[in-house]
């Protein structure tokens, strides 16, 4: 069992800098680039992507030298030849969705749409007519016109988009799965973004997702990765998903976003959620980051108005060698700010599981109140974690707090529980449920709490 507990910095700098240091470029990420660039698009968008590629050609993909990817190594992922693919067939495809969006889902394969597999698409389907009026939920293609010109306001305008994984997505944009929910609208369905991931040869897919609440708008987004195929070998599949999600949430709107992440297990997973919250707003992330050899979950939320409220909770579980990395910043700029992050990672056989935590309260950002742990639970001797949450604080007249516990399964408690009938193996299976369920819990679809309940209870524990 290896334990790293890393120290918070003594803060330095009041200034706010989401971005990494710019390293030199690299021939496999020119070689993606290359790849990526075969598939042209039109108009505006092209011309974004154009910028990103320039912006790509002069970074270069972490190592371990880089200090935010000193325990994530991504020599695995430079290894393989990743593919573009242009279309990909679906009519033999039967994914299983789950039944509370059945009137309300996005689907696409490999990032391309696939309207065969969606159920609600802006002025196509009958189901938009259980939405309130104007609230769009569509691809790219079938934007309305006017939606379309304003989304050049905030396509790729988050803070962060110049990060290399960023730029690499915003390069190789073919779609782009939107949800727009207008001023003072209350979307009461959840809405359900899936991005599959399948093919016979290595595939790189970029999915990108852009959600938009305005003034007093509420809504509830689930955005799902899963590997799809009907052979066996599923498990085997070898792919790349570099996923980003941008979500405003404008004044005085709320937005519970639920991310879950199944990928296969020799998949490489790379996503970016960046949040930007006006004042009042209210966003509440659920990430669940299940599957892939090796991935990555970058959470960067820039409050940019006062009395905004931040809840973010996390589950990673991981066993085999795999390794899962989940980065987050909360940056709070201005005064009375609310942040509450928990996020709890069970690990077990040989897996990795990586946590680091950052909140910025920079002089302005007074009267913020903030919380961040992080939890873990080594279900093996041979399993590691290295987390460091990490408060930078200038700003006076604050209340905030961070902390990290490590621990595996207690020999009491599960002596209590076998004390009152319950043979070990139930014990354990309980105790692991129980650590979980402060997550899982917080899910807002019943199917999907109890499918993540199953998967725990199947998790095994060294004896």
């Amino acid at each position: 069992m290896t334990i790293s507990v890393s120290p918070s910095p003594v803060p330095n700098s009041t200034e706010l800098n989401l971005a990494t240091t710019l390293p030199q470029p690299d021939a496999y990420l020119n070689e993606l680039l290359d790849t990526l660039s075969t598939v042209k698009t039109e108009g505006w968008l092209q011309s974004l992507r154009d910028r990103a590629l320039d912006r790509a050609r002069q970074l270069a993909l972490p190592t371990t030298r880089d200090e935010e990817w000193r325990f994530t190594d991504l020599s695995p992922l430079r290894q393989v030849k990743f593919n573009v693919q242009k279309y990909y067939d679906t009519s033999s495809l039967k994914p299983e969705f789950w039944p509370e969006t059945a009137n309300s889902r996005l689907v696409f394969v490999n990032g391309v749409f696939a309207p065969e597999l969606s159920t609600i698409t802006y002025g196509t389907s009958s189901a938009i007519a259980s939405l309130p009026k104007e609230v769009v939920v569509s691809n790219l293609a079938n934007l309305p016109a006017d939606r379309s010109q304003r989304l050049q306001k905030y396509l790729a305008q988050s803070e962060g988009a110049q990060e290399v994984f960023t730029a690499l997505n915003t390069a190789g944009i073919n779609d782009v799965a939107v949800i727009w929910v207008p001023e003072n609208a209350v979307v009461e369905t959840p809405l359900h973004v899936v991005f599959l991931s399948t093919g016979d040869v290595p595939i790189i897919s970029l999915p990108r997702c852009l959600v938009i609440a305005e003034t007093a708008a509420q809504v509830t987004v689930i955005e799902e990765y899963k590997n799809y195929k009907e052979t066996k070998s599923a498990e085997e599949e070898v792919y790349f998903t570099n996923g980003v999600t941008e979500i405003f949430v404008e004044e005085n709107a709320k937005v519970i976003h639920t991310r879950l992440q199944w990928d296969s297990a020799e998949a490489f997973h790379i996503g970016k959620t960046a949040v930007t919250q006006a004042r009042y707003s209210r966003y509440t992330c659920n990430a669940i980051s299940l599957g892939a050899k090796l991935s990555r979950h970058n959470l960067e939320i820039l409050q940019t108005g006062a009395q905004t409220e931040t809840i973010l909770n996390g589950l990673t579980i991981i066993t085999g060698k795999q390794l899962a990395d989940t980065h987050s910043a909360i940056a709070f700029n201005c005064p009375g700010g609310i942040g509450r992050q928990i996020h709890k990672t069970i690990v077990s056989d040989r897996a990795h599981a990586v946590f680091n935590g950052k909140i910025f309260v920079p002089k302005s950002a007074f009267l913020t109140d903030a919380s961040q742990l992080n939890r873990n639970l080594l279900l093996s001797s041979k399993a590691r974690v290295d987390t460091k949450p990490q408060l930078e604080i200038t700003a006076d007249n604050v209340k905030c707090s961070h902390g990290a516990t490590v621990s595996q399964l207690e020999d009491d408690a599960i002596f209590y529980l076998q004390s009152r009938g319950i043979n070990e193996k139930n014990a354990r299976s309980l105790l692991i449920s129980a650590f979980a369920a402060e997550i899982i819990n917080q899910i807002p679809l019943d199917s999907e709490r109890q499918k993540l309940a199953q998967f725990v209870n199947s998790l095994r524990t060294d004896s």
